[in-house]
């Protein structure tokens, strides 16, 4: 069974490239009526941030070490993942009930992290130290498969169900800019499929997986 640790975060924000040479900040806050942020390390190798039932990032820990850099400065966690010439950065602050329990909760993290990656504690960020605040991307709109279109924001993210519901395909969209990100496209994956369909047992783990996201789909 597939074991994880899960940390409270007050803030997530997401580094956007600008199309005319700026830049801007998606910021994602646990405050008012939005469900709390929480930052998930799957023993599997893989760090997820939800918010609810929303995939706000998914970051593979495992692979080369130069593609990944992590950073911690106080009670934040800095992330910089290179994949296919581009960077993906972002940035997760730790909750608590003061200060030095949120600089407590981040090092916990981080010492849970080690065992995927190293991560730098000096003083030198990877990241601005106070990124703007975050600007609204035009959305993309697309055709579902059922003739209901669907609003899609192209630096978003996708709840669960919208990604199970593109899945199965109820519905077609084009996957947010945080989604081309990850190592198991980068992946050969002929020869792992080949060795798959010779398996007696894996069109009844296709099946089984299948009813699985329908499940999700009912939640």
């Amino acid at each position: 069974m597939t074991t994880c640790l899960s940390w409270r975060l007050t803030r997530y924000g997401r580094f956007v490239p600008g199309s005319t040479g700026g830049h801007s900040w998606k910021i994602f806050e646990a405050k008012d009526d939005k469900p709390e942020i929480f930052l998930t390390i799957v023993e599997s190798g893989y760090l997820l941030v939800l918010q609810g039932q929303e995939s706000l990032d998914t970051i593979p820990l495992l692979g080369e070490s130069q593609l990944l850099k992590v950073h911690q400065k106080s009670d934040n966690l800095m992330f910089r993942l290179t994949s296919k010439g581009e960077s993906h950065m972002s940035r997760m602050q730790f909750g608590g009930r003061c200060r030095a329990e949120a600089i407590k909760e981040c090092s916990s993290a981080v010492e849970k992290l080690k065992e995927y990656t190293s991560v730098t504690t000096q003083d030198d960020t990877l990241l601005p130290a106070k990124p703007p605040p975050a600007e609204a991307s035009a959305p993309v709109i697309q055709q579902a498969g059922q003739g209901k279109a669907v609003e899609v924001d192209p630096e978003g993210s996708l709840s669960i169900r919208s990604l199970t519901q593109h899945i199965l395909g109820e519905t077609v969209v084009t996957l947010p800019r945080v989604y081309h990100q990850g190592s198991l496209v980068q992946v050969d994956l002929e020869p792992v499929l080949r060795v798959c369909l010779l398996d007696p047992s894996f069109p009844a783990f296709v099946e089984k997986m299948e009813g699985e996201l329908e499940k999700l789909l009912e939640e």
